[in-house]
């Protein structure tokens, strides 16, 4: 790890990933107290509109970033996505309406669906090695893990002797040193492009979902992810209040419990991938998140502490293990060309899945209670691990063997020759080598 923070280029990166989440932390609390301002009894509904206008402007915008990402400069998109978010949230502290909030929260969240894929695509392009890529991955997942412990308390500490606008300026702060950081990065330049029109290079990220079978398989891991994440997100409050009887602090200890799960497995990533496929990694992180999705099931049953701290805990190890192996599957199923667009299309897919879950948790909660609705909850999570299993073949995981019928480049340097063509092994991918995957013989 230590070597991986010795390059300027991923330090610098990694601490402007860190300001701005903090920023980004900051800026939640900020945005509910200002809620309860504007709208008092009608806070929650204002909240939850506003991050519904999140949600969708993630999955909207995520494509159309991917379309452009290998046109524009990369560094240039951050800085500018980091700028923007910066002015929306020092224009928050002075809106007098609800319809203002939701504009504003719409063009900080455009921007947010800008810098994080890009972000998310120029890390592989920094950190070449694959050990010390894994690495860069959890690093970066341990920090977003902490990010939500840390910006609650460092919250808390500033509002003891500020008001809530204060939040806003240290969430612009937070913006602009992490575009100062990117702009004093090298960003390596995209060295290919990919092909066809703009409506074309929107889809293309889709596109290869639909054709590479591990890539299937990830859709099915994101609504696992969605499935299961989405207890801790959306009824932590109610289980220890109502449930549990617990108070506002325990409210925080709950969410940590589920953040410090999360944490480990972005600690223990690494170990893992040096022991196994990225696929029995990550279908391992589905079996976890089936063990979380039934722990609450028993918390709903059987109410008790220790029942809900082992729940939340798993709850954050299973997604997470999931998530903080996405880029490296990410990365070796596509070429440089198509690595901007599939980046842009998992921030897009993944997202779509929460933009289901939020309101259907929110929903069955109100109308079946706790255990109902983590029933319906487990019991999609067993059909995306199925689906899963079934979509990402064991034979698509780790090496394919296919023909190539030119040897005119290095590709295929060390394949055979068979008489009908050149024939060598490795890991399904869509490149400009294989524009629509390796046709195994």
């Amino acid at each position: 790890m230590r070597s991986l923070f010795a390059d300027t280029r991923f330090r610098n990166l990694f601490v402007a990933q860190v300001v701005a989440l903090t920023g980004t932390g900051l800026a939640t609390v900020a945005l509910g107290l200002l809620a309860y301002d504007l709208a008092a009894d009608r806070a929650a509904l204002v909240l939850g509109a506003a991050l519904a206008v999140k949600m969708v402007a993630y999955v909207v915008v995520g494509p159309v970033v991917g379309a452009v990402a290998d046109r524009v400069p990369r560094r240039r998109l951050m800085v500018g996505a980091d700028l923007v978010r910066a002015g929306v949230v020092l224009l928050l502290p002075w809106v007098a309406e609800v319809w203002q909030v939701f504009v504003l929260i719409g063009v900080l969240q455009t921007a947010s669906a800008t810098f994080t894929p890009v972000f998310q695509s120029v890390l592989p392009d920094v950190v070449t090695g694959e050990k010390d890529y894994t690495r860069a991955l959890s690093a970066s997942q341990l920090a977003s893990s902490l990010e939500t412990v840390g910006s609650p308390l460092l919250a808390a500490a500033a509002l003891a002797v500020l008001g809530y606008s204060s939040l806003f300026v240290g969430t612009a702060a937070g913006f602009l040193v992490s575009a100062a950081l990117v702009a004093g990065t090298a960003v390596p330049a995209v060295t290919a492009r990919a092909e066809g029109g703009f409506g074309t290079r929107v889809l293309l990220g889709v596109r290869l979902f639909r054709a590479v079978p591990q890539l299937r398989g990830l859709l099915a891991l994101n609504a696992v992810v969605a499935t299961v994440g989405v207890v801790s997100l959306v009824t932590t409050v109610n289980v220890v209040r109502d449930l549990l009887g617990g108070s506002d602090p325990e409210v925080g200890l709950l969410l940590a419990v589920c953040g410090a799960g999360t944490a480990l497995a972005a600690v223990l990533s690494p170990w893992a991938a040096r022991r196994a496929s990225t696929r029995t990694v990550m279908l391992s992180g589905a079996v976890v998140s089936l063990a979380a999705a039934a722990a609450t099931v028993l918390v709903g049953l059987h109410p008790s502490w220790p029942a809900a701290v082992v729940a939340w805990a798993l709850v954050g190890a299973g997604p997470g293990l999931i998530m903080v192996n996405t880029g490296r599957l990410l990365r070796v199923s596509s070429g440089p060309a198509q690595r901007p667009a599939l980046f842009s299309a998992q921030f897009s897919l993944s997202h779509a899945c929460w933009l289901v879950t939020y309101p259907l948790t929110g929903w069955l909660t109100v109308v079946a209670g706790f255990t109902g609705t983590w029933v319906v909850l487990a019991v999609a999570a067993v059909a995306g691990t199925v689906a899963a299993v079934t979509l990402w073949p064991r034979t698509g995981a780790d090496l394919i063997r296919h023909r190539h019928d030119g040897a005119d480049h290095a590709h295929v340097a060390l394949a055979r020759w068979t008489g009908r063509g050149w024939v060598h092994s490795h890991p399904i991918v869509v490149d400009d080598r294989h524009p629509h995957g390796p046709v195994p013989v």
